[in-house]
């Protein structure tokens, strides 16, 4: 998973702007897997200590919705936007719905789909058809837009059917 050591490797050529455009892209790229990989992990982990402070008090059932909206509050006035209730409430889903996805991961081969990729998979309620539906995306490289046209709104377990 820590693809972020990894040097750029470009292949040299007698065209020099061909090897400047082959090195720029190669970057943008790298740094585009590094950035994912990072907010995908803050994203897992602050889902996971909100689960966490929910169990703590779980006689009261309305205490998880109580923290998230602490929490929106405080992380908003310290770290600016991007961190609404429903911001930190998909977090704690996919957390949730993928409890075990950075222990799982093993080797270069296990790719992350981006946090976008994540949040449509969270409208899957059937774990099964999640499951199949993120493998399914993972192995033909769906994009964002291909994914959701293939999951219309309102469907769950949309690639079982």
């Amino acid at each position: 998973m820590n693809d972020t050591n990894v040097l750029i490797h470009c292949q040299r050529s007698d065209d020099v702007f061909r090897d400047m455009c082959s090195i720029i892209e190669a970057s943008r790229s790298a740094a585009y897997h590094a950035v994912n990989t990072f907010l995908i992990q803050r994203n897992w982990l602050i889902g996971q200590r909100i689960a966490e402070e929910e169990l703590k008090c779980k006689t009261r059932a309305e205490y998880g919705l109580e923290i998230i909206k602490s929490l929106s509050t405080a992380l908003t006035n310290k770290y600016g936007k991007g961190f609404t209730k429903t911001n930190l409430y998909y977090f704690y889903q996919f957390y949730k719905a993928f409890p075990e996805i950075f222990h799982s991961l093993s080797g270069k081969s296990d790719k992350l789909l981006s946090w976008t990729h994540y949040r449509i998979l969270l409208q899957v309620k059937d774990e099964e058809a999640r499951k199949w539906s993120l493998s399914y995306i993972a192995a033909f490289a769906f994009s964002i837009v291909m994914s959701m046209v293939l999951m219309p709104s309102g469907q769950v377990g949309w690639a079982m059917a």
